[in-house]
């Protein structure tokens, strides 16, 4: 099973290298940007039988900083995995 978790800093956490894109994109001439927040994609393949809770447990004990973090994990098709 193909597994997409993303990882976001929680609203109100700084993010200084959100920070750094807008500021390029404002340099570059891309006009009407307003915020940028970076975050990070994390691919898995698992098991079929992974349970939900497993999946979450793996988020909140490795993937995910939970201070600072919010994650969502999704359950991706075939065709969404290739």
């Amino acid at each position: 099973m193909k597994v997409r978790i993303l990882v976001r800093l929680k609203p109100g956490v700084l993010d200084p290298q959100g920070r750094a894109v807008h500021h390029a994109l404002e340099g570059m001439g891309f006009a009407g940007v307003e915020d940028v927040r970076v975050g990070r994609m994390i691919d898995l393949d698992v098991a079929d039988g992974t349970s939900d809770e497993a999946l979450d447990d793996m988020c909140r004990k490795l993937l995910a900083n939970m201070v600072i973090e919010n994650y969502e994990i999704q359950k991706l098709s075939e065709t969404e995995a290739a």
